[in-house]
C-alpha cells in the first residue's frame, strides 16, 4: 500500500476523544424532525435482515425519523418488523438487486433526508452500482454511508459529496485490486489510500479498525471483541453511522462514534453472554445507554442536512 510521509500520525480512538466531539443534541423540547431523518436503502430477498439491522441501529443511534427502501418482495415484511418506519418497495432486477429506473421514486425525499445508508444486504453487484450512481446525485446534501455492494460505485472518479465507506479487508481488496494479505499487512495505509482515492471517510473494519479522511488524518481503534465478527454486525455498524450523521455529526465524527459504540455494545454483550455467540440484532439495544454514559449531551446542533 502506498505511504505518504506527510500524513500525520493516527490518533487513538478513545472515549476521551469522543467527549471532545460531542454529538449534536436538538434540545429537550425539540421534535423528531430536529433529530434528523435517515433513509436506509438496503436488503434483498436473500438478506432482508440486513435492512432490518441497519434501520433499527439508525433509530437506536438517535435519529428522529426513518424511511426504509427495500426490494418489493420483502418490503411488506419489513414494514411489519419495523413499525416505526415508512417502508417503500422498489423494483428489482432479475438477480434481486435494485433497479436504477426506480431511483426517481426516492428523489422527493432528498429535501428531507439528512443521511442515507446504502448497500447492506444488496444483491446483483453490477446493477447495484448503476443504482447507486444514479441515486447519489439526488442526495448531494446528505451524508451517504456506503456498505457492501454499494461501495463498488467508488471505482472510478472520487466522490464530490459527503460519503462514508465501511469495507472489511476482503471488500477493500476487491475495491482496490490489492490482495487481502496486503490490506491486512498495513490496514492504516490501505484506509488512507482509499480515502484519498475516493474522497471519502473510510472505516476499514477489522480486529484493529482504521478510519481515514482524504487529507490523511486518521484514527486507530483496537477495542473490538471477537464476537463482533458475526453475520449482520457490519449492517448494524452502517446503520449506527447513518443515524449519528442524521443527528448532525460530521462524517468523521459519526464514523468514530459508530465504531466505538459498536465495539462497546459488543463488550457489554460479551460480559453478559460470553465472548462468542451473541447476535448482531442484540447490539443496537445497548447503544442509547452507551451514548448517555459518554455525555455530555447538551451541545448546539450542527447542520444535519436538508429537512
Amino acid at each position: 500500500m502506498p505511504h505518504n510521509p506527510t500524513w500525520p500520525r493516527p490518533r487513538a480512538l478513545t472515549e476521551a476523544l469522543l467527549r471532545r466531539w460531542p454529538l449534536p443534541h436538538p434540545g429537550d423540547d425539540a421534535d423528531k424532525e430536529a433529530r434528523g431523518h435517515v433513509l436506509v436503502v438496503a436488503g434483498s430477498h436473500e438478506m432482508p435482515g440486513a435492512a432490518l439491522l441497519a434501520a433499527i441501529a439508525a433509530l437506536r443511534a438517535g435519529a428522529g425519523k426513518l424511511t426504509v427502501a427495500a426490494p418489493e418482495r420483502v418490503a411488506q415484511g419489513l414494514a411489519l418488523a419495523i413499525p416505526e418506519a415508512r417502508v417503500m418497495g422498489l423494483a428489482e432486477t432479475r438477480a434481486g438487486g435494485f433497479a436504477a429506473r426506480d431511483c426517481d421514486r426516492l428523489g422527493p425525499l432528498s429535501d428531507q433526508v439528512s443521511a442515507v445508508v446504502l448497500g447492506p444486504g444488496m444483491l446483483d453487484e453490477a446493477r447495484s452500482v448503476a443504482f447507486v450512481r444514479t441515486m447519489l446525485p439526488l442526495f448531494r446534501r446528505s451524508t451517504v454511508v456506503l456498505d457492501a455492494y454499494a461501495m463498488s460505485a467508488a471505482v472510478g472518479a472520487a466522490f464530490d459529496q459527503p460519503v462514508v465507506m465501511t469495507p472489511h479487508a476482503g471488500e477493500m481488496a476487491h475495491l482496490t485490486g490489492a490482495s487481502k494479505d496486503a490490506v491486512l499487512a498495513d490496514p492504516l495505509a490501505a484506509a488512507r489510500a482509499g480515502a484519498q482515492r475516493w474522497g471519502a471517510c473510510v472505516a476499514l473494519k477489522g480486529s484493529t479498525t482504521c478510519i481515514a479522511q482524504p487529507d490523511g488524518c486518521s484514527l486507530r481503534f483496537a477495542g473490538g471483541t471477537p464476537g463482533l465478527a458475526t453475520s449482520g454486525s457490519g449492517d448494524t455498524l452502517a446503520g449506527l453511522i447513518g443515524g449519528l450523521a442524521a443527528r448532525g455529526a460530521p462524517p468523521l465524527h459519526a464514523t468514530a462514534w459508530g465504531v466505538l459504540l459498536h465495539a462497546r455494545a459488543g463488550s457489554a454483550l460479551a460480559r453478559d453472554q460470553g465472548t462468542l455467540g451473541y447476535l448482531a440484532r442484540e447490539l443496537s439495544a445497548q447503544v442509547p445507554a452507551l451514548i448517555h454514559a459518554l455525555g455530555p449531551r447538551a451541545t448546539p446542533r450542527r447542520h444535519a442536512g436538508p429537512k
